[in-house]
């Protein structure tokens, strides 16, 4: 849709650098504010006044700075603003060169980046980010408790382990108890936007594919608006297989990109290992690939890269995945 004006933030841990510009591209309006809801509230309530600006008319940009908007777009998802999180890196490839470094410069270079663009703009949304994240943190706290009792056992007195166990039971339930609530709190999140929910429903419908992963792919893939393809995510994810060699004498084994998600290239790790445990066509692809006499890992990264492809299959034809179609082994 066309939009009748722009508002470009830099978004700092204190303060705020606006720059407000109409469909043309004149500069009505610029300044600094702090970083709080109320200022922020008293901006778009001006900028209202001033120029007759409305929610649906209107495309804000800022920058990804992690909590540090949180203020700000909790304010603007109240009268449902049309949001637009950049790359910071993005919107400095697509400048030329620039000297002048300040906020208020950025702030200008953020919103003449929005007004050009505007036909890619991909609105934000909502994401229960900050819960996922701390629910890694309480896993994390978890297997650190767990995974070293777990090791001990072969080979340390089991009076010693089951002391250390007892020890260490209050912290685990406690844990396990916060990791419990904030799974209903994704969960509920998830259920309280339709987008959301319908992708949710569409991945955790494939075989291997558990809510955890499922939530995952709807953030990381800025629920599949973000223009990736299946490919191009697989080697966001690291899952993606390339050639190892240069010239006619170095050839070293195909591998994977370091530069990776691992976090979601564990989820996937998982995901895929749940899905060769299940009785289905998955399961008989890794038995034969294993059969034939391929690498155990390497096969099962192929089925990390089927997981990505369902994924987007489904999302793309809106349709649950088939559990009963059947395919040819390759």
């Amino acid at each position: 849709m066309p939009f009748d004006f722009f508002l470009g933030i830099d978004v700092a841990k204190q303060t705020l650098d606006y720059a407000f510009i109409d469909q043309q591209g004149n500069l009505k309006a610029q300044g600094q504010i702090p970083n709080a809801q109320r200022p922020i509230e008293l901006l778009l309530e001006e900028l209202h006044q001033r120029f007759n600006m409305e929610p649906v008319t209107t495309l804000i940009c800022l920058e990804h700075t992690g909590i540090y908007s949180n203020h700000l777009l909790e304010v603007l998802t109240r009268p449902d603003y049309r949001v637009w999180l950049e790359s910071g890196k993005q919107i400095r490839y697509s400048m030329r060169v620039h000297r002048v470094k300040t906020d208020s410069a950025d702030a200008l270079n953020i919103v003449r980046y929005a007004q050009r663009h505007q036909a890619q703009a991909r609105l934000w949304k909502p994401e229960p980010k900050l819960l996922t994240s701390l629910r890694s943190r309480l896993l994390l706290a978890v297997n650190t408790l767990k995974q070293p009792l777990k090791e001990a056992k072969p080979f340390v007195d089991k009076g010693i382990v089951r002391s250390l166990e007892k020890a260490s039971a209050n912290s685990l339930k406690a844990l396990e108890k916060d990791l419990e609530a904030v799974n209903c709190q994704i969960e509920t999140l998830i259920k309280r936007d339709p987008e959301l929910n319908r992708l949710f429903h569409l991945l955790t419908s494939i075989v291997g594919i558990g809510a955890v992963t499922a939530t995952s792919l709807i953030l990381a893939t800025k629920a599949f608006t973000d223009g990736k393809t299946a490919k191009q995510f697989a080697c966001y994810a690291g899952v993606a297989p390339f050639p190892y060699q240069s010239g006619s004498s170095i050839r070293g084994r195909t591998r994977v990109s370091p530069m990776a998600d691992k976090h979601m290239k564990t989820l996937l790790h998982l995901s895929a290992i749940t899905a060769i445990r299940a009785k289905g066509e998955v399961q008989d692809y890794y038995q034969q690939k294993v059969k034939e006499g391929k690498n155990k890992m390497a096969v099962l990264n192929a089925v990390r890269n089927k997981l990505i492809l369902r994924a987007y299959a489904v999302v793309s034809k809106n349709q649950e995945y088939d559990k009963t179609y059947t395919y040819t082994l390759a």
